[in-house]
């Protein structure tokens, strides 16, 4: 019996949320002092600002994806999506304005979010399949819009204020993304919306049981993930100067992988902000860390790859364990 007590015990040691709240900031501080003794500029104020930066986009993103996987999808058009937004924000705003292109970046998400949610509820089909379907549908839009070239006429005011501005040092860009964090992570721990996107995912026939309305709750969590992708399309613009079709291709699978990192049971159902924000920091400092330690590109698609697949892997003996 004291064995059995002890297994349970080291059991709950090593528990999803438990890796997420001592094992990743580990890992990235030995990230971080591995890559600091092979190239001492990692620490510098210069390196930290630029890779905050970097993360913004992608941190934002990762808010939209948590909520899905979450309810026990995924949302693979969030990357197509913000390139998209800020195609059509940045050609709307010689006629409306900053304010009112940033307001078109944000309305673009919501609207294509929204319609993702739509056609999962409505014609039962499942999130996979319809948002890969509208990652093809979002990049072919901002392809046409642009003839699939960069748009630079960004107004100078928000590159200088949200690209590169700073508080006291700190981004205002990462700034940005961390107000994003802190919203989904209130919503997901203080609100009854938040109660159901961990009920949807983790039964979904209970649910809707307990009287939790499927539809009206799925299209909300798709229509929130686009209308972070609208927020981080501004940050991005802002980041790179221009208005790109192709910005952020890839994004949509790293935020993916950010959450599986950080813990999040890709089945639905369980894990937090917190944890999809330190798997985000993962990818970010090993992606710089290598930068830094001069290690090609190629090998570092490689190594984030074999990163992903350890990841996926262990969520797997996760989702086992608490089965039996």
């Amino acid at each position: 019996m004291s064995i059995l007590v002890t297994q349970r015990k080291r059991a709950a040691f090593f528990s999803r949320r438990t890796v997420g709240t001592f094992g990743l900031p580990l890992l990235i501080i030995s990230i971080g002092i591995a890559t600091g003794l092979i190239e001492p500029r990692f620490w510098s104020l210069a390196n930290l600002q630029n890779l905050a930066r970097q993360l913004a986009p992608l941190q934002i993103l990762v808010t939209g994806q948590l909520f899905a996987v979450l309810s026990g999808g995924l949302d693979l058009s969030v990357a197509s999506v913000m390139a998209l937004s800020g195609v059509v924000g940045v050609l709307s705003m010689p006629h409306i304005g900053l304010v009112g292109g940033s307001l078109v970046m944000i309305l673009t998400g919501l609207s294509f979010g929204s319609l993702n949610g739509s056609i999962i509820t409505v014609f039962k089909v499942s999130p996979l399949i319809v948002t890969l379907g509208m990652l093809s549908v979002a990049k072919g839009l901002a392809l046409l819009l642009t003839s699939g070239l960069p748009l630079y006429n960004v107004p100078d005011a928000l590159i200088d204020a949200v690209g590169f501005g700073e508080f006291d040092g700190f981004p205002i860009s990462s700034a940005i993304a961390f107000a994003v964090n802190l919203l989904g992570a209130v919503i997901l721990s203080r609100t009854v919306f938040g109660r159901h996107v961990y009920a949807i995912g983790s039964n979904a026939v209970a649910a809707r049981n307990s009287g939790v309305k499927l539809q009206k709750n799925t299209i909300a969590i798709y229509a929130l993930s686009g209308t972070v992708a609208g927020i981080a399309a501004i940050v991005m613009t802002a980041w790179v100067s221009a208005a790109q079709p192709l910005a952020g291709d890839g994004l949509e699978l790293q935020s993916l992988a950010a959450v599986v990192i950080g813990g999040v049971a890709l089945a639905g159902g369980s894990g937090t902000m917190l944890q999809a924000l330190f798997g985000t920091i993962v990818l970010g400092v090993l992606s710089n860390g290598l930068n830094m330690a001069g290690v090609s590109s190629f090998l570092q698609t490689l190594v984030i790859g074999l990163v992903i697949l350890v990841a996926v892997i262990v969520d797997r003996f996760r989702g086992s364990g608490t089965n039996d």
